[in-house]
């Protein structure tokens, strides 16, 4: 039986292959004179944060405040992006004390989010670093054209509290080179205006070894290659055997011939499909398809006869391992076949 100790479901995550994953990509970005600046809402752990700078990452990326609280609370930390506009006195409060403890930049895509920074740290002894975002395809948050950042570059350069950083973006999967030429275009009208740009930051794992640094990009931001997962692999980003994060679900029932039933749902299994069929990879059995979730079950089903005992022990790859990572207060540490212990997931809780 695969790790007998444990109660399933539990998330698994083996740290030979997560810390070899960050080794990999950091000697990536090295010999492609890119800064690497890894996000950690995928493994929201202090302590591989601190094996990634340790490796020689700048710094990390946090999503939320009470991320990037967590992440240097313990120390070891002390360079932080928090990628997401900060809205409201409370956050930014916060925000102003967290800079007092590492070096602290944020973004902001709009007047309103620039001028409540501003607010916060207008009697600031330094200023706050504030990147442009931009949207460069992907249509989430950002500004919408060169012009746009320009424009918001020069107003955050003239706020009190606040010193113009660079430009940010999270480009659509597969056009890097879209993204690029609109950055490019963003840099070359922003420095027309007598400012400098020294921070590019771009981000993504399905692309990630396509990135370089003969463009405008100087630093890369990217989360789930520390563990992978079965849409990077679906991507041709990294193997099965690169996939540090698994799920250990119990078979609990054998209903038919040709379907099982294991305890791990909704719950620890993310819904996300993420262009997938189905809801992971069962390892070791590519017979095996993940077809069906709710809160407490998942269904497995075979073209041909199941072959699973009520029992059995079934290691999965999400399609999505951050979703996974965020939804249990531990992940259990392995290498290999030894059992290391729990780590408690630090940054996870709190939804700002």
């Amino acid at each position: 039986m695969i790790f007998p100790t444990l109660d399933t479901p539990c998330v698994l995550v083996d740290m030979d292959i997560a810390e070899a994953n960050i080794r990999k990509y950091q000697a990536h970005c090295d010999s492609n004179g890119l800064r690497l600046r890894p996000h950690i809402k995928t493994h929201k752990l202090p302590g591989l944060a601190k094996y990634q700078v340790a490796q020689g990452a700048v710094g990390i990326t946090c999503q939320k405040v009470s991320e990037a609280e967590a992440m240097v609370a313990e120390g070891g930390i002390d360079d932080v992006l928090i990628t997401y506009n900060i809205l409201g006195d409370t956050k930014t409060a916060r925000l102003r004390a967290l800079s007092e403890k590492v070096r602290l930049s944020v973004v902001a895509d709009n007047d309103v989010v620039a001028n409540g920074l501003s607010r916060a740290f207008s009697d600031a002894a330094d200023p706050l670093t504030v990147l442009v975002e931009c949207n460069t395809g992907a249509d989430r948050c950002g500004v919408p054209s060169p012009a746009a950042a320009a424009t918001l570059a020069k107003l955050i350069n003239t706020l009190p509290g606040l010193r113009f950083g660079g430009l940010m973006t999270f480009p659509p999967v597969g056009r890097m080179q879209e993204a690029e030429a609109w950055l490019t275009e963003a840099k070359t009208l922003i420095e027309t205006e007598g400012l400098e740009v020294n921070v590019v930051s771009s981000g993504g794992s399905p692309d990630m070894w396509r990135t370089h640094g003969d463009g405008p990009v100087t630093e890369h931001r990217i989360g789930t290659y520390v563990y992978n997962d079965r849409s990077l692999v679906a991507h041709g980003a990294c193997t099965w055997e690169d996939c540090a994060l698994t799920v250990l679900a119990t078979v609990v029932s054998v209903p038919s011939p040709n379907h099982a039933i294991v305890d791990a749902g909704s719950k620890v299994l993310t819904t996300d499909l993420f262009g997938q069929v189905g809801h992971g990879h069962v390892l070791g059995r590519d017979d095996l398809s993940v077809d069906q979730l709710s809160e407490e079950h998942g269904r497995i089903v075979s073209d041909g006869p199941i072959n699973l005992r009520v029992g059995e022990r079934l290691r999965i790859v999400p399609n999505h391992a951050c979703v996974v990572a965020n939804m249990l207060d531990r992940v259990e540490s392995v290498r290999g076949p030894d059992l290391t212990g729990p780590m408690p997931v630090a940054a996870r809780g709190q939804v700002w």
